[in-house]
């Protein structure tokens, strides 16, 4: 059901061990440590981790000093796995797994730890980007996010066009959406989104 360990990298449960589902894609330390430097204080935040996985996102925001997160994946073995981890470093009164496909969370109202300021979305590299604009028009529904949430999402790099490093253009982000933060890890793109301003 698991394989492999990772680590927290900073905050009350830094150094804490983490398992990693089997057949997963776990975000490195190195790319976690850097997104978060990015971030900077996420005291007192509402996380929502899509695809979560290990939880990994999810568990390095709380030891940080996030104040609650539901944590969301299709796969029974990993939200177990996610629990595991949560329970090892002590988050699990500050956290919900739910094991259901992550479009379907916004067929209903936002869930009671809503509004986000927080979203980590890191689906597996051959989802269609089209389901993933099906997550991000979800995320944009009322009540979902805060007006200055961020929303992290990780995808598969493409090779550097005209001599930029980043993949994606604002546009291509859907609409509701612009592009606050973005690097390239390896075979990682890592971009952070803020809701574009109501108008």
């Amino acid at each position: 059901m698991a394989t492999g360990r990772m680590r927290v990298i900073a905050g009350t449960a830094g150094g804490l061990s983490l398992r990693s589902p089997r057949g997963t894609r776990p975000t490195s330390g190195r790319v976690r440590e850097a997104l978060f430097a990015a971030l900077g204080d996420v005291g007192g935040a509402s996380v929502l981790d899509l695809f979560a996985g290990s939880g990994a996102l999810a568990i390095e925001a709380l030891s940080r000093g996030a104040d609650r997160a539901l944590l969301v994946d299709r796969d029974h073995g990993a939200t177990e796995v996610a629990s595991q981890n949560l329970a090892t470093t002590r988050m699990t009164p500050r956290a919900r797994v739910l094991t259901r496909p992550v479009a379907s969370l916004f067929v209903g109202p936002p869930p009671v730890e809503a509004p986000f300021d927080l979203v980590c979305c890191d689906p597996p590299y051959e989802m269609p980007g089209s389901e993933l604009e099906v997550v991000l028009a979800g995320l944009r529904g009322p009540g979902w996010v805060d007006p200055e949430a961020r929303v992290v999402v990780e995808r598969a790099a493409r090779p550097a066009v005209s001599g930029r490093d980043t993949g994606r253009g604002d546009a291509e982000w859907g609409g509701g959406w612009i592009v606050g933060w973005e690097r390239k890890y390896g075979d990682t793109l890592v971009t952070v989104l803020r809701p574009t301003p109501d108008t």
